[in-house]
């Protein structure tokens, strides 16, 4: 085993942890600029494309499923390896594909490692800091999904072996951070249970299931929003600029993740359900624009930059929305509950992306083509989105309160001297009193604050 002196501090782990989730989500994105590269090569037709991306997020949520608790039992590294494997092989089945058989094995094997890894992950990242591990949760999946497209799209428009290259540099990445992962420090004891852990399961923690029910209309809303770019966007694109380049393909998935993640650096010290709230009505003003730069379809420079511009405004709506799911539901989950409940939050995500994609793909078809999907797909997120809004207001954003006349802080470091327990035994500090007599020590500004005083709490 390697000496500890060369395993990495918190501040490299949390780099590592997030350059991986960044890798997955760009691996995962990768393929969409060459969606019409393979339909022109091989004929197939337009709900092909989306049934290929579906399968990667029903393989997701299986895995997540399967996979999600069990990092909680035999510690994160073992799961990382395993899952950078299994993406390695996924890359080597693209760059070797030559038909929808392939795309389609290349895809579950795919869905299958990033669904493992990421709960193991996400709790890492909790693991060495809660703060900054719930920005970085919230932060790495936007960058990555923004980097697949963008990247894909460049490789593959200006340099040779269009179908291939992307897949290799996508390989050469996940070898150097399996090396990364052989210095990481294994933040959990193994434990009993790990074949347990993998029969299927939702199962909720008490302390979060007012979280939870709160966050999860908002996390399928704004997810159903990147499954229609993932899955239409490149032909929307194609249609309005009359142009077939790639580069334009995964540029509509880029402006959305690339606004996204900038919400999630922009709003991370902002009150949580203030997020939330923004995040919902930015998304819903996003897909109007677009919608309605869309139009006909004849194109034209209004019409282009009317759809980017709308992208950008939802991309905002996506990021902070997602966020806000996140930084709600984590504070108050113990460190042995975290890759459980952050698959959860991850499974209900997956499902927004991929199942009105799939029926999106299935309209395009069978239903009114292309643009009259789009509509029908749009207006439908606006109704989904509108409905979580209502959720949030009508609950006030508020989760499971803690323990009348209490403020209470969660701890980034932890239980400790003067750390109390609030519901399921979540770790929390009395926040202006003594601890252990001393003073606590002053909680960041994105601690979750609840005050319970005659039933009334507030989060920030």
């Amino acid at each position: 085993m390697t000496d500890s002196r060369f395993r990495l501090g918190p501040t490299p782990s949390l780099a590592l942890l997030t350059s991986i989730v960044v890798s997955l989500l760009a691996a995962s994105s990768a393929p969409t600029p060459l969606y019409a590269v393979y339909q022109r090569e091989w004929g197939f037709s337009p709900i092909t494309t989306t049934v290929v991306f579906g399968v990667y997020a029903l393989a997701v949520l299986a895995a997540l499923l399967v996979f999600g608790r069990i990092s909680d039992h035999v510690g994160r590294r073992p799961v990382l390896f395993a899952a950078l494997a299994g993406q390695a092989v996924a890359m080597l089945v693209f760059a070797r594909a030559g038909s929808v058989d392939a795309l389609l094995t290349a895809r579950v094997v795919q869905g299958v490692s990033t669904g493992a890894a990421l709960g193991a992950i996400g709790a890492a990242l909790l693991d060495i800091d809660r703060v900054r591990g719930a920005v970085a949760n919230s932060f790495a999946p936007a960058t990555g999904t923004a980097t697949g497209a963008l990247v894909s799209g460049l490789v593959v428009q200006y340099l040779p072996a269009p179908t291939r290259l992307v897949y290799l540099l996508l390989l050469a990445v996940l070898a150097l951070q399996a090396v990364g992962v052989g210095v990481l420090a294994e933040p959990v004891r193994r434990r009993p249970g790990a074949l347990a852990a993998m029969r299927p399961e939702i199962r909720l923690p008490r302390a979060a299931r007012g979280p939870v029910a709160v966050a999860v209309p908002v996390l399928f809303a704004v997810w159903a929003l990147a499954g229609f770019y993932g899955a239409l966007a490149p032909a929307i694109t194609a249609t309005l600029v009359h142009s077939h380049s790639v580069v334009y393909g995964g540029l509509g998935l880029f402006v959305l993740a690339a606004a996204g993640a900038l919400s999630v650096l922009l709003l991370r010290t902002a009150p949580t359900r203030t997020v939330m709230v923004l995040g919902v009505l930015t998304l819903i003003a996003g897909i109007a624009i677009t919608l309605v730069s869309i139009g006909s379809g004849a194109g034209g420079t209004a019409s282009v930059t009317g759809f980017f511009v709308g992208t950008a405004v939802a991309g905002f709506g996506f990021g902070s929305g997602f966020q806000g799911g996140i930084r709600l539901v984590v504070p108050v989950v113990e460190a042995h509950e975290r890759a459980g409940v952050l698959s959860l939050l991850y499974v209900v995500s997956y499902l927004g992306m991929g199942v009105p994609a799939v029926v999106g793909g299935v309209l395009v078809v069978h239903g009114g083509g292309l643009l009259a999907t789009a509509r029908e797909y749009g207006a439908a997120v606006i109704v989904l989105a509108a409905a979580a809004l209502a959720g949030l207001l009508l609950t006030g954003g508020r989760g499971r309160p803690a323990a009348p006349g209490r403020i209470v802080a969660v701890s980034a470091g932890g239980s400790g001297a003067g750390s109390a327990h609030g519901p399921a035994g979540a770790p929390v500090r009395a926040v202006g009193g003594p601890a252990g007599g001393r003073a606590a020590p002053r909680e960041p500004v994105t601690a979750v604050v609840a005050r319970t005083r005659s039933g009334e709490r507030d989060e920030s």
